[in-house]
């Protein structure tokens, strides 16, 4: 009784050296589709300088606190079809111009500063450039080099219903920094 050698097929015909390959090629293309798609739709800083941002603290919370020992709110109207900004500002602080400030909460490239002009009695009119959509942080504060106050809320648009702009949390304390 002869016993014949069982033959061993190549390589390319076994089933392990394709499965293996298969996971490597397939983890390859799924890489280059990320990082395809990582490139195309960069999203940017929303806040190009923290640390910047971390010494005005102090000054923010300053500005709101600022707001609340005047009295300042105010009520903000966009017409969705026109894009017309008003703003009711109730209080004594009437500034000739304000600055409202739409932040968009991950897109940087998307915030706006409008400027808002001062009618009568604390009316205030101003014009959107383009229709908003999503959720927006909303800042208003005097047009000037160093406000002195600072209203701030938050909307998700197109909205009817007038939104609320309200000093900031004033039980906060200054926070102590390092500047040497």
């Amino acid at each position: 009784m002869t016993v014949e050698p069982r033959s061993i097929p190549p390589w390319y015909k076994q089933f392990w050296p394709w499965f293996l390959l298969g996971i490597l090629l397939s983890s390859v293309a799924v890489s280059t589709t990320f990082l395809v798609l990582s490139i195309k739709s960069y999203d940017g800083m929303v806040a190009d300088n923290y640390y910047k941002q971390g010494l005005a603290i102090n000054q923010v919370i300053e500005q709101d606190r600022r707001a609340a020992e005047l009295g300042l709110s105010a009520e903000l109207r966009i017409d969705d079809l026109t894009g017309d900004i008003t703003v009711d500002l109730d209080g004594e602080h009437h500034p000739e111009r304000l600055l409202l400030a739409l932040i968009f909460p991950t897109r940087g490239d998307r915030d706006l500063n409008l400027t808002l002009e001062h009618v009568r009695n604390g009316l205030y009119t101003g014009q959107a450039p383009n229709r908003l959509e999503y959720r927006w942080y909303l800042q208003l504060q005097p047009d000037q080099e160093a406000p002195e106050w600072r209203l701030s809320g938050e909307a998700s648009f197109p909205q009817d219903a007038p939104i609320l702009l309200t000093p900031g949390e004033t039980d906060e304390t200054p926070v102590e920094t390092d500047e040497g």
